[in-house]
C-alpha cells in the first residue's frame, strides 16, 4: 500500500493485493498489515507525511492507473532518497477513483475521517473532483489535481496543474487551419464535465481562425460502439476531428475510424492522450492523429529524458508506457515539494499559498503556476505508429 524510500521494481515493501486500498468496503481493513496501521494517529502528529494518490484504476480512464501509480511511486522514492520533504518521509496510498462516484466519495469521506490524510492528490476525471473538492477542502486538506482538465478550478484550498484548453488546444487549432487548411470541425468527446467545458472554448478558437462546427455530440462514458458517431461524422464530412473521449472509449474510437476509412482523409486532434492510447489503438490505426500536450517523452530535454531512464531503470523495460497522463503524477509530487521548501512548512495555509506562486522544476521543465494556474511548455506532437513525433512547440 505505501511507497517508502525502499521502493524497487522487483522487491515492493508491500504485496500487489495491498496496492489499492477500498476504505468503503469492511474487508478491506482486515486485509492491513500491522506495518501499515503502525503510522496511524491524528493528522499531523506522525513523521510521515500521509498522501492519498486517488487515481482512476478501473472504468474508461483505468487505462492510465498502472502509470499514473509507477510515477507517483518514483516522485515518493526520489523524494524519500533526498530525506523526505521537511525531514518527513512520504507514506502513499492508493485510492480507486473509478467507478460510480458515489463510492469514490464514500472512500474519500473514510479516509478523511480516519485522520488517515495530510494531503490528497487527485489522479483523476473533473467529474471526481468537482464531487470531492468542497468535502476535501472542507476539511483543510490540500488538493493537487495533476491530469489535463478544462480549467477555471478557483476552490480555496485546490490547486490544479494540468494543461487547460486555452494554452493546449487554443494554438493547436490555429495551427490547423493555417498548416493544414482545416475549416470544418467535428467535435465529439464524453458526456461529463471536461468535454462540456473544454468544448465551449474550443467553439471559440475555432471561430477565431474562421472555421465553422459542422456537428458535436457527447457519448456516454463506457460506450464502446462507436457506428453511428461514424456514420454522423461521414455525412458532415469534416476537416479535423477534435476528440474529448476517455480513456479507453478514445481507445474504441480511435480504432473503428480507422477501420471505417476515415483516417487517410480526416485529421484527429485530441487533448487527452498519450502512448498508452496509442498502444490500445495500433501503429496502424494512427494516421493523420494529433495530440497536444506538456509532456512527450520524444521531446529530448534533460529533465524528461532523466525521468524516463529513471523510470525504466526503476519498473524496468516492460513498466507501463509513460505518456503525460501518467507522468502527470509526478507533477503533483514536484509541486508539492518545491511548495513545502518555499513555505518551511507543511501546514496547510502557508502551504497552499507558496503553492499558488511559484516556478518549480519537472519533467517537463519549469512550470510556473500563478493563482492556481500552471503554465509549461506545450508541444503539438503527430502519432508515428506508437510514439509521437513532436512537431512543434506551441
Amino acid at each position: 500500500m505505501h511507497s517508502t524510500r525502499n521502493v524497487t521494481a522487483r522487491n515492493l515493501p508491500f504485496p500487489p493485493s495491498l496496492l489499492f486500498r477500498n476504505l468503503a468496503s469492511a474487508a478491506s481493513d482486515r486485509v492491513l498489515a500491522p506495518m501499515d496501521r503502525g503510522g496511524f494517529g491524528p493528522r499531523g502528529a506522525r513523521n510521515r507525511l500521509r498522501i492519498a494518490g486517488f487515481v482512476c484504476c478501473s472504468g474508461s480512464p483505468g487505462m492510465w492507473g498502472p502509470a499514473a501509480t509507477s510515477s507517483a511511486q518514483l516522485a515518493v522514492a526520489d523524494i524519500n532518497r533526498r530525506g523526505g520533504i521537511l525531514g518527513r518521509e512520504i507514506e502513499f496510498s492508493v485510492y480507486d477513483a473509478g467507478g460510480p462516484i458515489e463510492d469514490v466519495r464514500d472512500r474519500a469521506e473514510q479516509a478523511i475521517a480516519s485522520n488517515d490524510v495530510d494531503l490528497i492528490m487527485g489522479m483523476h476525471t473533473s467529474a471526481v473532483r468537482v464531487a470531492l473538492r468542497n468535502l476535501i477542502t472542507r476539511s483543510r486538506i490540500p488538493y493537487i489535481y495533476t491530469p489535463v482538465y478544462e480549467g477555471g478550478e478557483r476552490t480555496p484550498g485546490v490547486i490544479a496543474i494540468g494543461e487547460t484548453p486555452r494554452w493546449q488546444m487554443r494554438p493547436s487549432i490555429h495551427w490547423m487551419a493555417e498548416a493544414k487548411r482545416a475549416s470544418r470541425w467535428y467535435l465529439i468527446g464524453s458526456d461529463y464535465v471536461w468535454p462540456w467545458q473544454s468544448h465551449r472554448a474550443v467553439k471559440r478558437y475555432i471561430k477565431e481562425t474562421g472555421g465553422l462546427v459542422v456537428g458535436e455530440e457527447f457519448v456516454p462514458v463506457g460506450e464502446d460502439d462507436h457506428e453511428v458517431h461514424l456514420e454522423r461524422i461521414r455525412a458532415a464530412k469534416p476537416d479535423v476531428v477534435l476528440i474529448s473521449l476517455i480513456g479507453t472509449d478514445s481507445v474504441t474510437f480511435n480504432r473503428a475510424f480507422a477501420d471505417a476509412g476515415l483516417a487517410p482523409s480526416t485529421l484527429r486532434l485530441a487533448g487527452c492522450f498519450d502512448e498508452t492510447s496509442l498502444l490500445g489503438i495500433g501503429a496502424d490505426k494512427t494516421e493523420n492523429l494529433f495530440c497536444a500536450s506538456g509532456y512527450f517523452p520524444s521531446v529530448g530535454s534533460r529533465d524528461g529524458d532523466d525521468f524516463r531512464d529513471r523510470y525504466r531503470a526503476m519498473f524496468g523495460p516492460f513498466a507501463p508506457p509513460i505518456g503525460s497522463c501518467g507522468e502527470g503524477a509526478y507533477e503533483g509530487f514536484c509541486l508539492l515539494e518545491a511548495a513545502a521548501n518555499r513555505a518551511g512548512t507543511l501546514d496547510t495555509r502557508p502551504l497552499l499559498a507558496a503553492a499558488d506562486n511559484l516556478v518549480y522544476r519537472s519533467p517537463r521543465g519549469p512550470v510556473t503556476v500563478r493563482s492556481g494556474h500552471a503554465r509549461m511548455p506545450m508541444y503539438l506532437a503527430e502519432a508515428d505508429g506508437l510514439d509521437f513525433r513532436v512537431i512543434k512547440t506551441i
